[in-house]
């Protein structure tokens, strides 16, 4: 069975969102904090995974990211909220 995620990154200040699709969030993070992946996250310096949720299919998967994209600001802090109210950087716990 697959796994896909769908999360939030953001930048130091909590000021800029970034909404994604992937079926390795570890990975996908290591590529936004690393710079791998040119565009949006690189110049915004947004690295910091303050939010995920797991889905089973992946067209599930894609709809929630797409949904989540359409929301506004205040939206998605309070997505981030339910889940991570301290917003720490959620990719700590996976390296431990």
């Amino acid at each position: 069975m697959n796994i896909y995620f769908v999360y939030i990154l953001t930048n130091k200040n909590h000021t800029v969102f970034y909404v994604g699709f992937t079926d390795d969030v570890y990975r996908r993070t290591i590529e936004h904090k690393k710079k791998l992946l040119k565009g949006f996250t690189s110049r915004y310096n947004v690295d910091k995974l303050v939010y995920f949720e797991e889905h089973n299919e992946n067209d599930e998967a894609l709809r929630k990211e797409k949904s989540i994209k359409r929301y506004k600001c205040d939206w998605k802090i309070n997505l981030i909220n339910s889940m991570n109210p301290e917003w720490k950087d959620l990719f700590d716990d996976f390296i431990k």
